[in-house]
């Protein structure tokens, strides 16, 4: 199994699909995932097959690390696009998350005040409201939202804890518009069963979700890397082209990752 364990707290910068030239922020351990997802389609691989054994960066280490990294590429004149909070875990769940997005937003306005800051998270936290805070003062408030069945997100987001679908698009409404949804889209089978949510079943009752939460973009994408469950496939450009043209007919903007 091929798997991405990323440094923590900073790394790359890495050329992304979606964002540009991004810097990384990681605030899980550096050699584990922790998360309250076990999607199927992970990056990461498996929760249970990369128990760290090293604890989370500190608030202070987080910035410290990244204070110096910008200052690098600074000097090298090479800064950013984007300063992106993913890595091996939800970023939302770190004790010290809001502080930590104001330490970011000091340091990108000193080091690359053109760069964009954003998080990539999959709404398990958003009800709090130091974390809703702190992602409205952030560029791009990127939440997961891959389906609005909850059958579906049992058997591919795998939820480790309390997750009600119906709840998270009605904290996402409250975002009033600073939200960009991002969702997944494939085929394939995990453990004997159907997992693509490409057919109008999945689509239809999705795209009514995101129409009421109006996000300012809605970013749609496939599997790129290889997967923890092998029996995944990539959606065809067709069929992304089908979604995006559906949200734009509703006035929404598209980003197509194929």
């Amino acid at each position: 199994m091929s798997t991405v364990i990323y440094p923590s707290p900073v790394f790359g910068p890495v050329h992304s699909r979606r964002l540009g030239i991004s810097l990384g922020v990681n605030l899980m351990p550096g050699d584990g995932k922790i998360c309250t997802f076990d999607c199927i389609y992970c990056e990461c691989g498996f929760n249970a097959n990369f128990r760290p054994k090293t604890r989370r960066p500190t608030r202070d280490e987080v910035r410290d690390a990244l204070a110096r990294r910008l200052a690098t590429m600074r000097d090298s004149g090479s800064v950013p696009d984007v300063i992106t909070f993913a890595g091996n875990g939800e970023p939302t769940a770190h004790p010290d998350f809001a502080a930590i997005i104001d330490d970011t937003i000091a340091l990108r306005d000193t080091y690359c005040p053109a760069a964009k800051v954003s998080v990539l998270s999959n709404s398990t936290f958003i009800a709090k409201p130091d974390v809703a805070d702190a992602l409205l003062r952030v560029d791009n408030n990127i939440l997961k939202l891959d389906t609005v069945a909850p059958d579906y997100i049992a058997k591919v987001n795998r939820p480790t804890g309390h997750y009600d679908v119906g709840e998270t698009v009605e904290m996402m409404k409250r975002f009033d518009g600073h939200i960009i949804i991002q969702t997944m889209f494939m085929h394939g089978t995990s453990e004997g069963q159907a997992v693509d949510n490409l057919d109008d079943t999945y689509v239809m009752p999705w795209m009514e979700a995101v129409k009421a939460i109006k996000p300012q973009m809605v970013m749609i994408y496939t599997i790129d890397r290889e997967t923890p469950d092998h029996d995944l496939r990539k959606a065809s450009h067709d069929e992304l082209d089908r979604i995006a043209a559906l949200l734009r007919a509703e006035g929404l903007e598209v980003s197509v990752s194929y």
